[in-house]
Order: structure tokens, then C-alpha cells, then sequence
């Protein structure tokens, strides 16, 4: 492993994501912030991916406000997609709740492992995808 123990994998991922602003680009890249948040890693014996919102959160005072700031990134790609107020609203708080209850000492630490609010976010982003742009679904085997 290089860099950090990270290996290749965040590299690899960066490389090969396009950069254009139609919806199936923004879809990939929404995708692959969530991977990279949320399951970067599997954890041992346990069986339950983490991501650096886990691993980062685990640094005092300035680990949540990183990854919240990586967190809205993808609430910013959404509202490009045109998403509603309502719905851009409830993924701020999405990433707002993450970042408030991370940060509590070791109970906000727990609390990143359990509430995964980039997974939630896209979600949403998926079903206005998929119902105002069906043709950038993919089929998950």
C-alpha cells in the first residue's frame, strides 16, 4: 500500500471520471464521492464497508468538517442537476445532521459507522435521475 495506506484505489477512481455536465457525468461522479465517503474500505470480521467520512471523522475537531464539506460537493453536483429546493434542502441536512452528531467524541465516531448521509443523498439524487433522466440508469448486477 502507498499514500497513507490508501493503495491505488481513490487514484484510480479519480482518473477514470468524466468531466462533463450532462447528467450521466455528474451521475458517475456523485456515485463515486459516495464510494469514496462511504465504502472505500470493508472492515475486517465485521463485514461493513467504511469510507473516509468514517476514517477522517475519527480526527478531532477537523475530521467532520472535512468530510462535510466533501459531503455537500455532491449536494452542490445535485442542485447543477436542477434538483428542487425541498429535496437540496433535506440533503443539507443530510450532511448538517452527519457533521453535528460526528463530531460528539466517540458516540459521533459510532455514529459515522451507522448514518451514512452520502448514501441517503444519493438516493435521492438517483430517483430524480431516474425519473427526469431514465437513460443515465445503470443496471446493478
Amino acid at each position: 500500500m502507498t499514500e497513507a495506506g490508501f493503495g491505488n484505489k481513490p487514484r484510480r477512481m479519480a482518473a477514470s471520471l468524466p468531466i462533463g455536465n450532462d447528467p450521466q457525468s455528474v451521475r458517475q461522479r456523485i456515485e463515486a464521492m459516495e464510494r469514496l465517503l462511504e465504502g472505500l474500505f470493508e472492515v475486517p470480521l465485521v463485514g461493513r464497508k467504511v469510507g473516509l467520512d468514517a476514517i477522517v471523522g475519527l480526527v478531532p475537531g477537523i475530521g467532520d468538517a472535512v468530510t462535510a464539506v466533501m459531503g455537500l460537493y455532491i449536494v452542490w453536483e445535485a442542485r447543477n442537476l436542477g434538483m428542487s429546493r425541498w429535496q437540496i434542502w433535506r440533503m443539507i441536512g443530510n450532511v448538517g445532521f452527519d457533521a453535528l452528531v460526528g463530531a460528539v467524541p466517540v458516540a459521533g465516531d459510532l455514529f459515522d459507522f451507522m448514518f451514512r448521509s452520502n448514501t441517503r443523498n444519493l438516493k435521492i439524487i438517483r430517483r430524480h435521475l431516474d425519473k427526469h433522466h431514465p437513460h443515465t440508469r445503470v443496471i446493478e448486477g
